[in-house]
């Protein structure tokens, strides 16, 4: 028997986390416009208390749920009280996440404990302290949100790119564990999308500070709106999609490495080698 998911979303219970901005902002309003009661989790409480409103504005059931998703004892607090809240989950989707730019050799190693304990064990105590509550519903939904940067290798985001190729084998294992069960599990890969993750990411130099800067700034720009993104993302579990690849950079990336998996990285490390070269002539 084939895991059948969440398909029909009017009713159900969902769980967001990274929900006071961006993807899981967006996520979180375009699932309650489908019918979801919401419960939000995030560390920004100012930020968890707008996009309530932006639920409630929808007619919609909202629990805030101030949590850091890096805190083992309160993560394992957490749906105990969603479920005093709501009395049901039926989808959880692991989005809160961090970056962190810098090479290997610049990057300190409590940068390193920083992320994973968001981007990786954010997703994992998500994912295993709401499985038993999922398990007992007749549907249950699981969405991890990953990375173009799960699919290929980029230079000054070693840490990230640990974290999200961690999230995007997490959840590979989760689609044959639970096949068979009500629980379905999607990967979500975004490419550029217009959220903070990148201006409020640490960096490990002041080049790296200035890079920053300037991603943020072209993603305010061309990159694609979080609610596009969460239109995609919601469309899965409705569709029962295992994989998502949200923007054109995602689809090319991910072709690359299936047809040339060590040329692209190659690839990849000759245009930063390049472009390195170049910012050192112009200093």
């Amino acid at each position: 028997m084939y895991a059948r998911g969440v398909r029909n979303l009017q009713g159900r219970v969902a769980v967001v986390t990274g929900a006071a901005s961006g993807i899981g902002r967006a996520v979180a309003v375009e699932l309650a416009g489908r019918g979801c009661a919401l419960a939000l989790v995030d560390v920004n409480e100012r930020g968890l208390a707008e996009t309530a409103d932006r639920v409630r504005a929808l007619g919609r059931k909202v629990s805030l749920h101030v949590a850091d998703v890096a805190d083992r004892a309160r993560m394992e607090r957490l749906p105990a009280e969603v479920m005093a809240e709501h009395g049901h989950v039926h989808v959880v989707v692991n989005n809160a996440g961090v970056s962190v730019s810098g090479q290997l050799a610049d990057q300190s190693l409590d940068d390193f404990h920083w992320i994973v304990g968001i981007n990786f064990w954010g997703v994992v105590y998500g994912c295993k302290l709401f499985l038993p509550h999922l398990l007992r519903e007749d549907e249950g939904h699981i969405v991890n949100i990953s990375s173009l940067f799960g699919l290929v290798g980029v230079p000054t985001q070693v840490s990230y790119n640990a974290t999200k190729y961690a999230v995007r084998g997490i959840s590979e294992a989760l689609i044959s564990e639970l096949w068979g069960t009500n629980v379905r599990v999607t990967c979500v890969h975004p490419g550029g999308i217009r959220t903070n993750i990148v201006r409020a990411g640490r960096a490990s130099t002041p080049k790296d500070v200035e890079d920053n800067k300037n991603t943020a700034d072209a993603f305010e720009r061309f990159a694609m709106p979080p609610e596009k993104a969460a239109r995609k993302i919601v469309r899965a579990i409705e569709r029962n999609q295992a994989r998502v690849r949200i923007g054109v950079e995602t689809y090319l990336g991910d072709w690359a490495k299936r047809l040339f998996p060590v040329a692209t990285q190659k690839l990849v490390g000759w245009g930063f080698r390049r472009r390195e070269m170049r910012l050192a002539r112009q200093r």
